[in-house]
């Protein structure tokens, strides 16, 4: 008889993510154990455990989901999770923390879609994060810069709120990011007069760029708002848009929230089955997800 199918999820929250509860049931597994307040230390105890009690068959029925509110953090459970492996006893690890390789994954290949309509890619584009300092923000950047654009990850907090991040994920992943002063109406303004894409991964309910705001962006091809709640991120992006034009000097597409969010949302449904069905292990983290996100999205 086939074993039972199992996500363990950590996170080193105070509790797991009813959304990715609910996609792991949705992708097949049917017994969802949560493992709250984990420590990048405790991970490869916890994975042990998980994998030497099912046998070589039963392991892979066996799934990790590590969760969270923080890329890097979940970066290094995955990398504890893998090294813990004792093949054959190896089990399929997942990280997406508060949706972020997901969702980043799905905003940057919608943006890639639309740049294609200028016969364009991200190749040399000056791309500017409003939020950019969240989980989203930085996933979405880290994939933007790998694709060869010029990333300025931007805070309201001035520079200062943006450098260190910036130049801890620039480490972590190989890429250049640059740190931007978004504090004043000014210093956002000049941001915007020279970039081809904005993103907008700020806080829900939070406006980063207004109408007025968008009459300056002089070579502005394409603008993507992750926010789906009242009022957008950026003005006169609706959470439908899916290349609609704005109202700016050279007609930027918009992209909005629930285009991002079906992406997002295949995405992660796809790689959760993918854990399931395949015979050999794998490792999904931000490349897998973006890789996938391409294809649905093309």
């Amino acid at each position: 008889m086939e074993k039972a199918a199992i996500l363990h999820v950590f996170t080193p929250e105070k509790n797991v993510s009813p959304f990715d509860v609910n996609m792991a049931i949705d992708a097949g597994f049917e017994h969802i154990i949560p493992y709250t307040s984990v420590e990048v230390s405790e991970i490869a105890g916890l994975v042990q455990d998980a994998i030497f009690s099912r046998g070589p068959k039963g392991v892979k029925r066996t799934g990790i989901f590590i969760g969270g509110r923080d890329i890097a953090v979940a970066d290094d459970m995955l990398r504890q999770a893998k090294q813990a492996m004792v093949p054959p006893f190896e089990a399929s690890v997942m990280l997406d923390p508060s949706g972020s390789a997901t969702t980043a994954a799905g905003l940057v290949a919608l943006v890639i879609k639309s740049l294609k309509t200028y016969q364009k890619t991200l190749e040399g584009a000056q791309v500017a994060i409003f939020g950019g300092t969240g989980p989203v923000g930085l996933c979405a950047g880290v994939i933007a810069a790998r694709c060869g654009a010029q990333v300025h990850i931007v805070s309201h907090r001035g520079m200062e709120g943006a450098l260190k991040l910036v130049d801890a994920y620039s480490t972590r992943y190989t890429v250049k990011l640059l740190p931007a002063d978004g504090s004043t109406p000014k210093k956002r303004l000049e941001l915007l007069e020279q970039v081809n894409v904005v993103m907008s991964t700020a806080k829900a309910g939070v406006q980063v760029l207004t109408a007025d705001d968008l009459l300056q962006a002089k070579h502005l091809l394409v603008a993507a708002d992750v926010n789906a709640v009242p009022p957008e991120g950026i003005a006169g992006v609706g959470v439908m848009d899916n290349g609609k034009p704005l109202n700016t000097p050279l007609q930027a597409k918009a992209i909005g929230a629930l285009a991002i969010g079906n992406v997002k949302y295949q995405v992660q449904h796809n790689l959760l089955k993918q854990m399931l069905a395949t015979d050999k292990p794998v490792y999904l983290e931000l490349p897998s997800a973006f890789e996938l996100a391409c294809q649905l999205s093309a």
